[in-house]
């Protein structure tokens, strides 16, 4: 998996988190009580620092995938001997397992 398709999943992921804790903060809208309070407050602040670091992961992610894309299309006679040279290193790997 590489670093960009890492990147995706983490950040699928945490929208996902986001998305549920989103939810349950208006599920426990009517409650009351210092301790629900509480517990809302401090899910809310989690929830503002997991939509901040996702903004920063994708981000990061889509700069990533431009400067990779950038250098590509610099140098494609490098990149296809890389990535040649690379696929013969994995299957020379595979072959002698």
């Amino acid at each position: 998996m590489t670093t960009t398709e890492t990147d995706d999943k983490l950040v699928g992921d945490l929208k996902t988190v986001v998305k549920d804790a989103q939810e349950l903060m208006d599920a426990t809208a009517s409650q009351s009580g210092a301790e629900v309070s509480q517990v809302r407050r401090r899910l809310a602040a989690a929830l503002d620092s997991a939509k901040a670091t996702c903004q920063r992961l994708e981000e990061k992610t889509i700069a990533t995938a431009k400067a990779t894309d950038r250098v590509i299309r610099d140098h494609p006679y490098e990149s296809i001997g890389v990535a040649f040279g690379v696929g013969i290193l994995v299957g020379v790997l595979i072959a002698r397992k």
